[in-house]
């Protein structure tokens, strides 16, 4: 005789699984009895039994047919059967309760009495409703056994899974809050105190992508990364507000230095916070804390005689009737004649200048020839500090594992010899020189800017020497582009070192070339390239502009920003690639478990340790390439992840069919997939924190800790949220529009 189990489409989920049940115990009691003999037919979709005299297509006469017992309760045939043909029922419950109450009848026990009535009530009433029967743990191991085969010959649907908004993660791996009481982040003992620093943007201009790579956006992916990873982090920045340029500029736009300052201040902060760049104190130079700081260390230089007063010869704009500071003086580079060379640098050669040093020098506000003129100032003796600061600049570079740039840049001025700089200005706009013969001078805004990390970070806490008096606990982080580094590895340092006072100093300089506008140089006045403002207006979302602007990070050489690059990334990256993987599976478990992680069970799957050793190893290259800040590498490790796990998806064929025909191996797919797309989450989180934290809201998991190993920790029984998608397509003819519209042709 042929058996086959009930596939039909066309009937419910609950009379499948009754009908299933049934066939289940006649194959269980045929073996047993051995009699009579069955054969399973897996080609026929029907529930029969088929010999060569006879057929019979009802369960109920199947079972009775191998027991030989054509007794049944009625109750069976008249109640609970003709609920099975319903999708719902609002009285299951109560019929489900008067079936237990049939089957264990004068028994007063749990203990099932086998016959063909009670085992019919029984499929009827456990496919009605399941979890009445949980309490009974004494049913027929032949009953347990046939349970088992019908799961599996049951197509399931998502109604088994109820959704509770149930969570069940394991937490051990989240991500701490590093916060004190008061809200303040402050050094542990006896763990990793992290102190991240960006180059202060000066404050007359908005920033352009360039800029915002170079420096802020750097180091916040470094300061997400370390607090993901548990860390205790500290993030500061702010503005630098001082100098001759912000004076330049006030007049310019008719303002006061303060309006000017206020002004600016208020765009950065409004361009940064549109890019997610997650501060933890954005501040500003121009405070009272500033002054007390900066002038302290002043007098402190000043009394341990590594300052000394000279005639310095400044040019003067006979034309608005002020000395320049060096950025605003403009003409032709003495060593590659570069036109446009700044008087303090050349962004052509790279090569450091004097305003002297310029050919047909001009004023760059009016164009006037500015004038040579004598002034004193105070010049900090960088040359009575060589030695220490050479001394510090090898073992720091060495240990704190400088870029190579950064150890190039100030080797260059090593080499060269260190020479007293100028440390004081011309001006009214500045903190004060705290001396009585030069009340009516500045200190120089490049003596006075990288002190602002000090003054901003006492601005945040009381107790910010904890950060910065504090060397043998704090490891100090600072990123910035090349044209910073010596002012950041070696006149900062130099002044801490000319203190005497026990600084926290420069652990690791990660330090970006140049970013390129297709092909050419941003330029704000000459409307070419994309600058902070201008990214909000486009509408694509701060996430795709910071995966992209990572992914071409310019760490070892110039790099260039691409409208079609910037297109096909979003398209083919992170649509194509991170998108689908968790939209994929993360829809698949709505609409297949009804939003339920299944219990799961990892022997189920082919080669779990395999995976497993392919994702710690993407893990532990991840975690070395950030810990050095290659973070354009970091980047490329945590997209790789993703790919790997759109990989075990393809792999395992997860589809309708692997969910219906091979339940196990569905959950173990389900319940590994969505913790690669946990563990996906974590390692984008420094980079996309908004599409991080998208992916924990459709998870319904707090966010994770990036750990050098893979687990499970979203566990079965978890319920998730509804899918939402991370990305947009962008239309291809956009590039041709963007690229028009920032080429130099708008007004």
């Amino acid at each position: 005789m042929k058996i086959s189990f009930d596939k039909e489409k066309s009937h419910s989920h609950k009379l499948q699984f009754a009908n299933n049940i049934k066939i289940a115990l006649a194959i269980e009691f045929a073996n047993k009895n051995k009699n009579p003999s069955l054969t399973i037919d897996p080609e026929n979709t029907k529930a029969e039994l088929v010999s060569d005299n006879f057929k019979l297509f009802n369960t109920t006469a199947i079972l009775q047919y191998v027991l030989n017992d054509f007794n049944v309760d009625k109750y069976a045939i008249t109640t609970l059967e003709p609920l099975l043909y319903k999708e719902t029922s609002s009285h299951s419950k109560e019929v489900v309760t008067k079936a237990i109450e049939i089957i264990f009848s004068g028994n007063n026990s749990d203990v099932f009495p086998v016959t063909a009535s009670n085992l019919i009530v029984f499929a009827d009433a456990y496919a009605l409703d399941a979890d009445q029967f949980s309490t009974y743990k004494n049913l027929p191991d032949i009953l347990t056994n046939a349970l088992k085969v019908a799961r599996t010959q049951t197509p399931r649907q998502s109604s088994e899974f109820k959704h509770s908004g149930a969570v069940n993660i394991d937490e051990t791996f989240k991500v701490l809050k590093n916060t004190t009481t008061d809200g303040k982040i402050l050094p542990r003992e006896n763990e990793k105190n992290i102190l991240v620093t960006s180059a202060l943007p000066y404050v007359n201009n908005v920033p352009h992508l360039g800029n915002i790579i170079g420096s802020v956006l750097s180091a916040d992916i470094y300061a997400r990364y370390c607090k993901a990873r548990n860390y205790n982090t500290l993030f500061i920045c702010g503005t630098d507000e001082y100098g001759t340029a912000t004076e330049t500029k006030a007049l310019e736009e008719k303002v006061s230095p303060k309006e000017l300052c206020d002004k600016y201040h208020k765009i950065h902060a409004q361009v940064y916070d549109w890019f997610q760049i997650g501060f933890d104190r954005f501040g500003r130079t121009t405070t009272p804390k500033q002054t007390i700081i900066a002038q302290d260390i002043f007098t402190k230089l000043n009394n341990n005689g590594f300052l000394e007063e000279k005639s310095m010869k400044q040019l003067y704009c006979p034309e608005h009737k002020a000395y320049l500071a060096d950025r605003y003086v403009e003409g032709e580079c003495p060593k590659c004649h570069y036109e446009d060379a700044r008087g303090d640098q050349c962004d052509k050669c790279g090569g450091l200048l004097d305003p002297f040093e310029l050919i047909n020098p001009r004023c760059k506000l009016d164009n006037a020839t500015p004038e040579p003129r004598n002034s004193e100032h105070i010049f900090l003796c960088l040359d009575k500090l060589e030695g220490e600061i050479k001394k510090w600049v090898d073992k720091a570079s060495e240990e704190g594992e400088w870029s190579k740039n950064s150890k190039t840049i100030t080797q260059s001025w090593l080499k060269e010899g260190l020479q007293p700089r100028c440390i004081t200005r011309d001006l009214v706009w500045g903190t004060p020189v705290p001396l009585e013969k030069y009340k009516n001078k500045v200190l120089y805004v490049w003596f006075d800017a990288t002190i602002g990390y000090v003054s901003i970070t006492a601005n945040y806490t009381d107790d910010w020497k904890k950060w910065w008096k504090n060397p043998e606990n704090v490891k100090l982080y600072q990123f910035m582009g090349k044209d910073n580094v010596p002012f950041h590895s070696v006149i900062f340092p130099g002044s801490q070192l000319g203190t005497k006072e026990n600084w926290t100093m420069l652990h690791h300089l990660s330090t970006t070339e140049y970013l390129q506008y297709e092909g050419g140089k941003f330029s704000k006045s000459r409307g070419i390239g994309v600058f902070g403002n201008n990214a909000q207006e486009i509408g694509v979302s701060p996430s795709v502009w910071r995966y992209y602007l990572a992914s071409v990070r310019p760490e070892s050489s110039d790099s260039q920003f691409s409208w079609s690059d910037f297109v096909t990334r979003n398209n083919s990256e992170l649509l194509a690639n991170l998108g689908n993987l968790v939209n994929r599976l993360v829809k698949f478990v709505n609409a297949k478990y009804n939003g339920v992680v299944p219990d799961y069970d990892i022997k189920n799957l082919d080669n779990f340790s395999g995976l497993t050793s392919d994702i710690n190893k993407i893990l532990e290259s991840y975690i070395d390439e950030m810990e050095h800040t290659h973070e354009k590498r970091g980047l490329e490790l945590a997209m790789s992840l993703s790919s790997r796990g759109n990989l075990f998806l393809q792999e395992n064929k997860l589809d309708n069919s692997l969910f219906s025909e091979f339940p196990a191996k569905s959950d173990a797919v389900v319940g590994v997939g969505l913790n690669i797309i946990y563990t996906v989450a974590s390692v984008i989180c420094p980079f996309m924190p908004e599409t991080a934290e998208l992916i924990y809201k459709m998870l319904n998991a707090p966010a994770l800790k990036i750990d050098n190993k893979f687990h499970l920790s979203i566990l079965g029984g978890h319920n998730i949220n509804k899918a939402e998608y991370l990305f947009q397509r962008i239309d291809e003819k956009k590039i041709d529009e963007w690229r028009s519209k920032y080429s130099g042709q708008q007004v």
